[in-house]
């Protein structure tokens, strides 16, 4: 599900769930415990990817419609756990976005210090409201700090997905890399970052974080309260049902 190597002192994550690498409960849990891990090993920083023209979907609907109310339940603050791990985490982390990063995929690419996307390898966005599902608070957060603020809102209530070009100005995306070098290069910026004394760079980090973080702190559970209800009604389920046969053609 999570495949990890090390590349001459850099942790490569590869995301290998499938197809799309949709985010079930397991696959949340088994990257969260993947870059628990990376911290703890002697690794510098850490790199993300996913494999063919998908780095992720985002997360796997099907399963959700499957689960129902108590499956959401478990899941949420799983996938929350998930984002503020590697949000926070305090070594170097770099996405190389090797194909469509859209709602869920988005996001764990923008909870990243630095973020290459291959050209012409797909698209990025956040289409949560289209499908009818409000935001995690850590998922508002992180696209807060990583997006341009004249397109936040845009961004966020559009539910448009960006080719390459256009994600860069959006703040999705800092570099664009051809598909042969992206791993490489971002295993290159990786190491520049982590060129940094670590110290040094993990409390700058923090402190850069630190605003998103505390609005966790205060207002997070109380949120993610109110996101819980509505991802777990019954009308959710049936837009949720509806998204998927609209546009990914399954009922």
């Amino acid at each position: 599900m999570i495949e990890l190597i090390e590349d001459d002192g850099v942790a490569v994550l590869r995301m290998v769930g499938g197809k799309a690498n949709t985010m079930s409960l397991e696959f949340c849990q088994t990257l969260t415990d993947r870059f628990v891990e990376a911290g703890r090993s002697s690794a510098c920083a850490v790199v993300v990817t996913g494999t063919g023209r998908i780095f992720s979907a985002g997360v796997d609907l099907f399963r959700l419609l499957d689960g129902g109310q108590p499956y959401v339940r478990e899941f949420l603050p799983t996938l929350s756990t998930m984002l503020t791990t590697v949000f926070s985490h305090p070594k170097p982390v770099v996405a190389a976005i090797n194909g469509h990063a859209i709602a869920g995929g988005c996001v764990l690419a923008c909870a990243t210090d630095r973020r290459l996307m291959a050209r012409e390898g797909g698209r990025i966005g956040l289409t949560e409201l289209m499908v009818g599902v409000p935001f995690p608070a850590v998922a508002m957060e992180i696209m807060r700090c990583a997006t341009a603020p004249q397109y936040f809102e845009d961004m966020i209530f559009s539910g448009a997905t960006y080719e390459p070009n256009e994600a860069v100005v959006r703040g999705l995306i800092n570099t664009i890399a051809e598909p042969v070098q992206l791993l490489e290069r971002a295993i290159a910026v990786a190491r520049t970052l982590a060129a940094l004394p670590p110290p040094a760079f993990a409390l700058t980090k923090r402190q850069t974080r630190q605003p998103a973080l505390e609005r966790l702190q205060h207002m997070g559970r109380s949120m993610d309260a109110a996101v819980e209800e509505i991802w777990s009604a019954p009308e959710t389920f049936v837009r949720i049902r509806e998204y998927a046969a609209r546009t990914l053609h399954k009922a």
